[in-house]
């Protein structure tokens, strides 16, 4: 986004603004991680420092196999989104928020950066988040990191093929991708993760019928289910979220996961939305029900262990961030330590699917 050099608003002017790689392709593997920040300005600078690299790193890696489809996302928590850049924020960037239900709980986890990173092969995806942790390693503390990979026929470990109702062509747009209707953000998105765990023995007891009833899809032909035959707590009536009669879809990249010999097994999911209610009003129908009490029976066999959520600013924003942080944003034990300053942008030469970071960064 560029700064306006003449005074007035610093997100006036605004050129084309270039996201990140939110809707980049399936890929046969990823990894999730999420890291906190320590505390400290210096800890603050170095990070934003990185953000201005990361299109470097990225090139490194990518350019070992360009064909493999390498991407990384990286996203914003809200305690983070203060800390690093301050206000304005995004509308509708909070914590995410737990929910209770009976034994049902969708947990709120510490997360202040998640990095998204898709490729068709492993190694690449672990050689780029290597070289992230090379970098900012030092100043931040990992909470999760989860290596997911595409499992027969796109199916999740419980058998069923996962995403077929992702938004397609321009619908992704619209769907994943921040409007007018927030315009100093237009071009961003919100993130929400979840680590589930599934009971695959108690699962895998039940029946196939049983299990489509669940699902609201047939296991084998990936059909969804008539809708005299779905029951109305199955998990895809539930997911789905209607407004003024007309589905607001949101897009999914959920990746497998497991350790077989300790015998974990789950599903990393990852939604991408315009607005984060879209995905929280399909989180409160699974855990609470609709109405309450018809909850997913999915929930039965599946038990979520993380819960984060993360803006997702566009490429551009990030590059041009304006010369520190305002003053009021700034924790008051860091109050007094000078800001670093991003320079102008530098050009993007299209080769990059996280969109252009690159910028300088002067020292404290």
């Amino acid at each position: 986004m560029a700064v306006n050099p003449s005074g007035g608003s610093q997100f006036a002017n605004v050129s084309r603004e270039v996201p990140q790689a939110v809707n980049a392709p399936l890929t046969r593997a990823a990894i999730f991680l999420v890291v906190t920040l320590k505390p400290g300005a210096g800890h603050r600078t170095l990070v934003r420092s990185f953000c201005a690299d990361l299109a470097t790193l990225f090139r490194a890696v990518d350019f070992r196999d360009i064909e493999a489809g390498l991407s990384c996302v990286m996203g914003i928590g809200s305690d983070a989104w203060d800390q690093l850049i301050g206000a304005p924020r995004p509308a509708e960037l909070h914590p995410f928020r737990e929910i209770r239900a009976g034994a049902r709980h969708a947990v709120s986890t510490p997360g202040d950066l998640l990095f998204h990173i898709r490729a068709k092969r492993m190694d690449l995806c672990f050689e780029m988040a290597t070289q992230i942790m090379a970098r900012i390693g030092d100043v931040v503390s990992p909470v999760d990191e989860v290596h997911g990979f595409r499992y027969f026929d796109d199916r999740d470990l419980l058998g069923f093929v996962d995403g077929t109702e992702n938004p397609r062509g321009d619908e992704v747009a619209e769907a994943a991708l921040i409007g007018e209707k927030d315009a100093a953000f237009a071009g961003g998105s919100y993130v929400i993760v979840q680590k589930y765990l599934h009971d695959l023995r108690g699962w895998n007891a039940l029946s196939t019928e049983v299990q489509e009833r669940i699902i609201g899809r047939t296991k084998l032909s990936d059909i969804e289910l008539d809708d005299a035959a779905k029951p109305t707590s199955a998990h895809n009536a539930l997911a789905k979220v209607v407004e003024n009669g007309a589905e607001v879809k949101i897009l999914r990249d959920n990746m497998p996961f497991g350790n077989a010999g300790s015998g974990e097994f789950g599903t990393y999911f990852i939604g991408y939305s315009r607005s984060p209610r879209t995905i929280e009003q399909m989180l409160e129908n699974m855990f609470v029900g609709k109405p309450p009490g018809n909850y997913d029976r999915l929930l039965d066999f599946s038990r979520a262990v993380t819960g984060s959520l993360f803006f997702v600013p566009t490429a551009t924003f990030l590059e041009n961030l304006p010369a520190g942080a305002p003053a009021d944003s700034v924790p008051a034990a860091a109050s007094s330590a000078a800001e670093p300053t991003l320079a102008s942008p530098h050009e993007n030469n299209g080769s990059l699917r996280i969109g252009s970071l690159k910028g300088d960064v002067e020292d404290e």
